[in-house]
């Protein structure tokens, strides 16, 4: 690290669990973050401040009136603008030492593994369960860290499925494929502002700790938080040995 980037990072180095060496591992990691909207602002701005070296951000869509309520990446001058190209700009503001890759587009089969492949971390973004199982199945055939986060109305979830370990579940295993799941959406259902910030955040921390190697994950947890009453619970998550995406794969 250089001078500029000392002084920088420096409250993370004074840090004893991150110190120098975390902060290279930072530098030298790519961040894939799927979606920049509402979790995917605040997962992209901290990882960007924090020195993650490389953030690839992948979002088809274009910023509406509507998102700025939450999208915090965004702007009102920036309406019609495509996502990606929004997030670059505002994140090359805040940090313009790293490097911001923009992808406008709607990933999937080989296109979405050749990315996960490339990523040392993965962030689930995205707000539909297609585009989250096609994410999950791609980072454990790649043995690639997920950190998931969802937010709707109140409510959140947030978890890391790290299926680098054989013992570690994987999105799947909490939410079968072959099972149906109600989609449910922001445009009908509402989501209250500062809660995507929350578990876009908690993201953001999981995703550090994972590349920098320190704490422990919320691997085989799921975080629940309430915000009508601001209260959070733990609900353990256990691998299912005949999961149809990690059963085969461990």
């Amino acid at each position: 690290m250089n001078d500029q980037q000392l002084l920088r990072y420096s409250r993370h180095i004074l840090l004893d669990e991150i110190d120098i060496e975390g902060q290279e591992k930072l530098l030298a990691a790519h961040a894939l973050i799927i979606g920049a909207g509402g979790l995917g602002s605040p997962a992209a701005f901290y990882l960007a401040s924090a020195g993650i070296g490389t953030i690839t951000l992948v979002d088809d869509d274009t910023v509406d009136l509507t998102n700025l309520q939450r999208q915090i990446l965004h702007t009102t001058e920036r309406v019609g603008q495509a996502k990606v190209v929004s997030g670059q700009k505002t994140l090359a503001e805040i940090n313009p030492t790293i490097e911001i890759i923009a992808l406008q587009e709607r990933v999937s089969g080989e296109r979405l593994d050749e990315l996960v492949r490339n990523a040392s971390v993965v962030l689930d973004c995205c707000d539909n369960f297609a585009t989250r199982h096609a994410i999950n199945r791609a980072c454990v055939a790649n043995r690639v860290p997920l950190v998931s986060g969802a937010a709707i109305k109140f409510d959140g979830q947030v978890s890391v499925f790290d299926t680098r370990s054989d013992k570690a579940p994987c999105y799947a295993c909490l939410f079968p494929e072959d099972q149906q799941f109600e989609e449910v959406n922001c445009g009908t259902m509402g989501v209250f502002a500062p809660l995507v910030g929350i578990i876009g955040s908690t993201q953001a921390a999981e995703a550090l700790k994972l590349v920098a190697g320190i704490g422990a994950s919320l691997t085989g947890r799921l975080l629940l938080l309430d915000a009508r009453t601001m209260e959070w619970s733990s609900i353990k998550i256990a691998r299912n040995a005949s999961c149809s995406v990690c059963g085969q794969a461990h």
